[in-house]
């Protein structure tokens, strides 16, 4: 068994590394969107939903450069080009979204998609027995299930 620098399976470092770019892809497309929700929200919640969308831009700015240094610790690549980023990501761009229950919908919906992939992520990491992602998608899964719970919450008014 070949390991890399951190002691790792070679082959179970790049399935690792391929699952968290895929997850980086979905990171990014989360951030625009949040950025632009951020941006472009009206009505009657405008400066509730304005901070939120904030929030969550600024935290999934954090999130992308943890995964990307995940993936170089891994021994790998991190992927850098948006054309990539929307052609692996499950999350889809918005655009031009003003409406506020549209955009937490939306948020809920990319919530989703980055729990699945995360979920995942714990396994694979588990195989490889690699504690720094399993620790890493743990702390994203706990954060994220709470934020779904309250911008549900948001939605059910």
């Amino acid at each position: 068994m070949k390991t890399n620098r951190i002691g790792l399976d070679a082959t179970k470092a790049r399935e690792l590394a391929e699952k968290l770019n895929l997850l980086l892809a979905n990171f990014q497309l989360f951030y625009m969107n949040s950025r632009g929700f951020h941006w472009n929200i009206k009505g009657e919640k405008f400066f509730e939903l304005h901070l939120k969308f904030e929030e969550l831009y600024t935290d999934s700015q954090l999130k992308i450069d943890e995964i990307a240094e995940r993936i170089l610790t891994l021994g790998h690549t991190p992927s850098h080009s948006y054309t990539d980023y929307l052609k692996l990501s499950k999350i889809k761009e918005k655009r031009n979204v003003t409406d506020g229950k549209e955009a937490v919908k939306s948020v809920v919906e990319a919530f989703g998609a980055l729990l699945d992939i995360e979920r995942e992520l714990l396994s694979i990491a588990a195989d490889a027995e690699d504690e720094g992602t399993n620790a890493l998608m743990s702390d994203y899964i706990r954060q994220q299930e709470k934020q779904v719970w309250m911008y549900s919450a948001y939605l059910d008014k």
